[in-house]
């Protein structure tokens, strides 16, 4: 059975950082694969936020330059390192691979 365990969500003031951890289960072969990010927030859509393959690393205008996406073909593990967090990063976050999705962990950015 393929899971992606999301963690590392949390509450954290404006300007914080958090680094979101995805993991995967052994089903999974973590290192054929592109993964992503994606938020959502209630009553909208989901956001794709960030995508890591072969070519390299991309990000939505949006994060650019304030979160970095990385992985550990070893470890099987995503991440995505947020830094200076605005309000409007509230969601819930989600890791994606193969068309597989996690259960999300809940970033709250809030004074």
């Amino acid at each position: 059975e393929v899971q992606l365990v999301e963690s590392g969500g949390a509450l954290v003031q404006p300007g914080g950082s958090l680094r979101l951890s995805c993991g995967t289960s052994s089903a999974f072969t973590f290192a054929n694969y592109s993964m992503a990010w994606v938020r959502q927030v209630p009553t909208k859509a989901p956001e794709w936020v960030s995508e890591i393959n072969r070519d390299g690393a991309f990000y939505a205008d949006s994060v650019k330059g304030r979160f970095t996406i990385s992985r550990d073909n070893a470890m099987n593990t995503l991440h995505l390192q947020m830094n200076n967090l605005k309000p409007e990063d509230t969601a819930v976050y989600y890791c994606l691979g193969a068309g597989y999705w996690g259960q999300g962990t809940q970033v709250t950015v809030s004074s």
